[in-house]
């Protein structure tokens, strides 16, 4: 199974850079694809829906900011939209996939610039939220893979200018422990570290200068069972769709087929 996730901050913009045209060449399972921005029903060229994929969105309220996405190849027994979080999802910011006994999200976590206090306490009561759902589903008896923009970058290998950037939102000690406690106490796993400990892999330029400043936040993290079956991990750099680069990973793992 491949599974390709992207935060496009921007749909309309990655598509005109060629983001589906290479996106659909590349044999994915499932596309997930964060920060639209814009509302799907304005969405009305063909290369949004591509034949091979059944396309599923979650809007946030406003239509215009933030937004996700989900493609699957197989149909889905079902799909959920938020995460039943009072305060945010009414923003867009999660969509799941349901099978038979894997869930996939498509997940673009919430975002606090530097000196935004007001952003980051709202981010923090995000995160200590989902941490709550994660350590429940947990328990159920199915594997998650939840791909997205985390807004975190967990280790100072993950950042290329670790002086530069520190105690900027992203790179705080206390974001960066939330994801210890995600992969140490309830045993999920960032799936690219898994396959790929390599310093210079970064996902995301705010600046939009790949090369420069690069952070790794784009992640697909993984529930335990998962984890034996991460086979590959790459970060597609080749092209610019954007200020994020696409996330491939591949499981061994094969989707059941839909009985459609």
């Amino acid at each position: 199974m491949r599974i390709i996730s992207f935060c496009a901050d921007s749909i309309v913009d990655a598509a005109k850079k060629g983001f589906f045209d290479w996106v659909t060449k590349q044999d994915a399972d499932i596309i997930c694809i964060q920060n639209l921005g814009i509302a799907e029903y304005k969405l009305r060229d063909d290369v949004y829906f591509p034949r091979d994929y059944n396309p599923y969105f979650f809007d946030a309220a406003d239509g215009k900011h933030n937004g996700v996405a989900i493609y699957c190849r197989q149909l889905p027994k079902a799909i959920m939209t938020g995460l039943g979080f009072l305060d945010f999802d009414m923003d867009g910011l999660y969509i799941q996939a349901d099978y038979d006994n894997i869930s996939i999200g498509s997940l673009l976590a919430p975002f606090a610039e530097e000196g935004d206090s007001a952003g980051l306490i709202r981010k923090n009561q995000f995160f200590e939220q989902y941490l709550n759902h994660l350590t429940k589903v947990r328990n159920k008896r199915r594997d998650f893979i939840i791909c997205g923009n985390w807004n975190i970058a967990h280790r100072a290998i993950d950042i290329q200018d670790v002086r530069g950037n520190h105690g900027k939102p992203g790179s705080l000690a206390e974001e960066q422990q939330w994801l210890d406690r995600l992969f140490r106490e309830q045993h999920y796993a960032d799936a690219f570290r898994l396959v790929n400990t390599d310093a210079d892999e970064f996902s995301w330029w705010p600046d939009g200068e790949p090369g420069t400043n690069g952070w790794r936040v784009d992640m697909q993290i993984t529930s335990e069972h998962i984890t034996p079956r991460v086979e590959y991990g790459a970060i597609y750099k080749v092209q610019e769709f954007g200020k994020h680069a696409p996330v491939i990973m591949d499981y061994d793992f094969e989707l059941p087929e839909s009985p459609f």
